[in-house]
């Protein structure tokens, strides 16, 4: 693993610097290059411009591990509200939600009650709502609550991460119950006996597990989703694909990064679409997106600071 983003990592889940940090200025102005502000309204007036170049969006409302189930119950509340806003402005969004923030810790039971309650609000809208998965403490109880969404006939997708050794044996566990999945390379700073740590592995697995779902023989994946901004490893799974490739599979991309050449995918008639996140609770998530990238991405931090 690359040393900087193990310390980056571990500053993302640092209590004292959870607290201190984001009361830094710096800080706060490099935060504006991942997300368009802290509302909702933010967020979506940042949707409208997208759509207006053709690109769609997902939302996440960030947050995490809530202590009381009451959080959690305003968390979707909070998400239900976004849906109905979305409906009212006519732009083309889903939303992305992590379980932990709708009470995992607490009450599984009751997290899939709240994720049920957005998949048929979603459902009602013509929407997919979107499972992030967390880290590998909370991958077998993703799974299970995700298959029984699927076993209830609901129109879920689920985020799985390729560099996890375990991913390929996860999709082949999902594949007949018809997932959509949004496949991803994983920004959490795991045990390496879980996961694949040189970037040539990750590529290769994320490879496989792609044109896997691209071309399963029953096409039974619903969506398959490509969220990376590795433009490269996107070439090479279309050429392993062939001719027709950017119909079969759709592009995902975080807000402010690589924004041209979301734009240019739009163009080319690929289907894209910006994930935006907004909220006041972004440390964490701040963090892993200056880990993807620790040079670039700090370096950005360090420029806001002089």
């Amino acid at each position: 693993m690359h040393p900087l983003r193990d310390t980056i990592l571990w500053a993302s889940s640092n209590t004292t610097l959870r607290q201190r940090l984001p009361r830094l200025w710096f800080v706060r102005k490099t935060v504006e290059k991942f997300m368009p502000g802290e509302s909702a309204e933010d967020a979506l007036a940042a949707a409208q411009r997208l759509g207006t170049d053709g690109i769609p969006t997902t939302f996440t409302v960030l947050g995490e591990n809530v202590t009381d189930l009451s959080q959690a119950t305003a968390a979707t509340a909070e998400y239900l509200r976004l849906l109905d806003r979305i409906d009212e402005m006519g732009v083309d969004s889903e939303v992305s939600v992590k379980l932990t923030q709708l009470g995992f810790d607490l009450d599984p039971e009751h997290t899939a009650m709240q994720v049920t309650r957005l998949a048929e609000r979603s459902k009602g809208l013509g929407r997919t709502v979107w499972i992030d998965i967390e880290s590998t403490g909370y991958v077998d109880g993703t799974l299970d609550l995700y298959e029984g969404l699927l076993k209830d006939g609901h129109d879920v997708g689920l985020c799985i991460q390729a560099y996890l050794k375990r991913a390929w044996d996860d999709v082949q566990r999902l594949l007949p119950y018809r997932p959509s999945i949004r496949l991803v390379k994983g920004a959490y700073k795991e045990p390496p006996e879980h996961v694949f740590t040189d970037k040539r592995l990750i590529d290769e697995a994320y490879l496989r597990l792609a044109t896997n779902l691209v071309n399963d023989p029953d096409g039974r994946a619903r969506r398959t989703v490509l969220g990376t901004h590795d433009t490269d490893l996107v070439d090479r799974i279309e050429r392993a694909l062939g001719e027709g490739a950017k119909d079969r599979f759709e592009l995902a991309m975080l807000y402010g990064i690589r924004s041209d050449d979301q734009l240019r995918y739009a163009r080319d008639g690929y289907t894209i679409r910006t994930l935006i996140s907004y909220g006041d609770y972004w440390y964490p998530w701040f963090m892993r997106r200056i880990a993807e990238k620790p040079v670039t991405n700090g370096l950005l931090a360090l420029r806001n600071l002089v």
